[in-house]
């Protein structure tokens, strides 16, 4: 792998961009490409790549955070569980300020809740070992890039024979989202920058079954400001030749087949399942559920507890910036009632966030 600064080379972005605006010359129309990746969202932001382009090229942000596509409802169960005598919730950091219906883990934790942020799954097995006399719960969020390493400590919470551990599943998978949104005529993506880290482990090929449903073409890209810029080369060369097929840019780290190590781990553990995205609603088998022989670590199902009626804060638009429809400037809570300081979104509350990168970097 190249150093870094390779791919932060001043003069290359020059070409690059040059050789966007030749690609386009005499293009009739716009094209948008929708990055599904927080990663990307940052660094677009960050190296302030969307004013650098052509004006008929459009970069748009959509559900690529894994904690802002998380529903209101798991949140709410979350505060349930954190409610429960002898009961340690372990979660990352991002989550503990997500607010729910009604309260977020971080007041919980404030009215005396126990609540560990953790760096790994396998913290939260540790925990449960140290702390035989409670129930140890870990808020499994994201997508196929980290649910290897959920399936991972759940092996290894088998293993030792631990009867406290338990995880609260709301892991998605990506594809069914981006066909979702391929599909809605209110958006109209002409083409997608395909997540990098999710794509290590599901591989290039996963996409191409949207390719053949949408005829969208589909780039997998990096994450520095050259790789980029080179996925949007890539994708608006397709859509000038009006083509759609699945490319990889980032092919220093993503193969076609993927990582098929971490992809048998997750089928050992996991099965597909619906699963409701904030924003976008139901999409049938985006989820990833516990199977039946692995469902005494599901705390849905071994640790019942009353939920609230989930209830979306009014005003806030994070559902529609997570489909690309509106950009953060367009909230009316955008900078006034909602800030890093004080979230009223989860877009605003993740680092991966599109409301936390515009307010961090501006448009």
């Amino acid at each position: 792998m190249k150093h870094q600064n390779e791919y932060r080379d001043p003069e290359h972005a020059k070409l690059q961009l040059e050789a966007i605006r030749q690609t386009i010359d005499g293009y009739d129309g716009s094209m948008t490409f929708m990055e599904v990746c927080g990663t990307h969202t940052m660094a677009i932001y960050q190296h302030g790549i969307r004013s650098l382009l052509p004006e008929q090229v459009r970069l748009i942000s959509g559900p690529g955070c894994p904690v802002c596509v998380t529903p209101v409802g798991f949140v709410d169960q979350a505060v349930a569980l954190a409610r429960r005598p002898n009961t340690i919730i372990a979660t990352f950091g991002d989550m503990v300020r997500v607010p729910g219906s009604s309260s977020s883990l971080l007041h919980e934790q404030a009215r005396g809740a126990s609540i560990k942020i953790v760096y790994s799954p396998l913290d939260a097995v540790a925990l449960a070992e140290k702390n035989p006399g409670s129930d140890v719960v870990f808020l499994g969020v994201g997508f196929e890039t980290t649910t290897p390493t959920v399936a991972g400590a759940i092996l290894t919470a088998a293993q030792k024979k631990l009867d406290n551990f338990f995880v609260l599943c709301s892991h998605k998978t990506m594809p069914g989202p981006m066909a979702a949104l391929a599909g809605d005529p209110e958006l109209q993506v002409d083409g997608y920058l395909c997540p990098a880290h999710v794509s290590a482990i599901i591989g290039a090929n996963a996409y191409q079954p949207l390719v053949d449903a949408y005829q969208i073409p589909c780039v997998v890209t990096g994450f520095e400001p050259l790789d980029v810029l080179q996925g949007v080369l890539m994708l608006a060369k397709q859509t000038v030749a009006g083509e759609a097929r699945v490319e990889t840019q980032y092919r220093r780290v993503v193969k076609p087949e993927g990582n098929r190590k971490a992809q048998q781990l997750l089928e050992k553990v996991f099965e597909p399942g619906d699963a409701r995205w904030r924003g976008i609603g139901d999409i049938p088998d985006s989820g990833l559920q516990l199977r039946k022989e692995f469902s005494r670590f599901d705390a849905a199902t071994q640790l019942p507890v009353e939920v609230e009626a989930p209830v979306e804060h009014k005003g806030c638009l994070c559902g529609e910036i997570l489909k690309g429809k509106v950009r953060p400037n367009d909230c009316p809570l955008f900078r006034t009632v909602c800030t890093p300081e004080d979230p009223v979104g989860a877009c605003m509350v993740s680092s991966e966030g599109t409301c936390a990168a515009e307010y961090k970097y501006g448009g």
